[in-house]
């Protein structure tokens, strides 16, 4: 006599909708980043550097998330028209590309000529932001190869918010 089977899982989560679920967790992050960005103004400018710093790894770390989110949907109708036009969508991927290597390489710079540990922290903080934006950069160029209007000129593409209406 054999074991009877296991029942079969009711439901079963891709793992593409699991990452999609697990990216709105840049949200908190962000939030807790803005918080820390704002903290200086209420603190009469006490621990400046302290709160930077914290604000660009909470900042690093959100946007990083952001890129586990599903690169063949948009979020809103700005993006997918970004996204659709190739002009448009090589404009944002050149943007992004300067937002992600210009604060790795001011912090990698940074750290190598900081005085204090205040200002190399603040240095690393800057790079692990640009590391944030790498992630950021590979979802860009995957949304991008998606949606182009002069690849899939037959393919309607929906956003979330369309999708879900």
């Amino acid at each position: 006599m054999s074991a009877p089977a296991a029942p079969a899982a009711a439901r079963r989560i891709e793992v593409r909708q699991l990452f999609q679920w697990l990216s709105y967790l840049q949200y908190p992050a962000l939030l807790v980043a803005f918080g820390y960005a704002a903290l200086p103004l209420f603190r009469g400018m006490d621990g400046l550097l302290d709160a930077l710093n914290n604000a660009l790894l909470y900042a690093g770390v959100g946007i990083g998330m952001s890129s586990l989110q599903d690169p063949t949907r948009t979020q809103n109708r700005i993006s997918r028209r970004v996204w659709e036009d190739p002009r448009k969508g090589g404009w944002m991927l050149w943007l992004l590309t300067a937002e992600a290597l210009l604060p790795i390489v001011l912090g990698l710079v940074g750290a190598a000529l900081a005085d204090t540990a205040a200002l190399s922290q603040l240095s690393l903080g800057l790079v692990a932001f640009g590391m944030g934006m790498i992630g950021l950069l590979k979802t860009a160029i995957e949304m991008r190869e998606h949606h182009r209007r002069d690849r899939h000129a037959g393919i309607a593409q929906t956003t979330v918010l369309e999708g879900a209406a």
